[in-house]
């Protein structure tokens, strides 16, 4: 799971200063994430300088995510995937989210507004493993209601490539 520091203050304070020169340099890390800052600055035509000073501020701010490769749980033997919306007694959502956490299978977390307060993303390894999830789901305190949903295939990924091609082209 990424982590991203600086907090969402931190976040769109940077996001609203990116130029088209930081949108080129992130689209290039994204496409090539083991780029060294000799490389990206080649690749760009950019100064070393510049480039790893961008890079650190970005680090700091919270811009730039943690630098884990994601695996994909099916290759750890969960080949299932769902969604569940979480109704939450809002005084105790932070016992809950936390409560969340503990659970391996728990993947994402995220609040939300309207009729949900928790969207959350769980893999099992079968229909019988997800059943076990969504009672141990519910037995935790807090916890009002909740719906599931199946993932049946993921249609697009996560991304911000086209975001970035956005800017850049600005």
């Amino acid at each position: 799971m990424h982590s991203f520091g600086g907090g969402i203050a931190g976040i769109l304070r940077i996001m609203t200063t990116l130029d088209a020169t930081d949108a080129r340099l992130l689209l290039e890390l994204s496409r090539n994430p083991r780029a060294t800052g000799v490389d990206l600055a080649q690749r760009l035509g950019l100064s070393r300088n510049t480039v790893q000073a961008r890079l650190s501020r970005w680090e700091g701010s919270g811009v730039l995510g943690g630098f884990d490769r994601l695996v994909d749980p099916r290759a750890l033997g969960y080949p299932l995937a769902a969604f569940v919306a979480i109704q939450v007694d809002q005084h105790r959502l932070d016992d809950v989210v936390a409560a969340l956490a503990d659970i391996p299978e728990v993947v994402e977390v995220y609040g939300m507004t309207g009729q949900t307060d928790l969207s959350v993303k769980v893999v099992a390894t079968d229909a019988d493993d997800l059943y076990r999830l969504a009672g141990q789901i519910l037995k935790i305190p807090g916890v009002e209601r909740t719906n599931m949903a199946l993932v049946m295939r993921q249609l697009v990924g996560p991304r911000t490539a086209p975001l970035l091609e956005r800017t850049a082209d600005q």
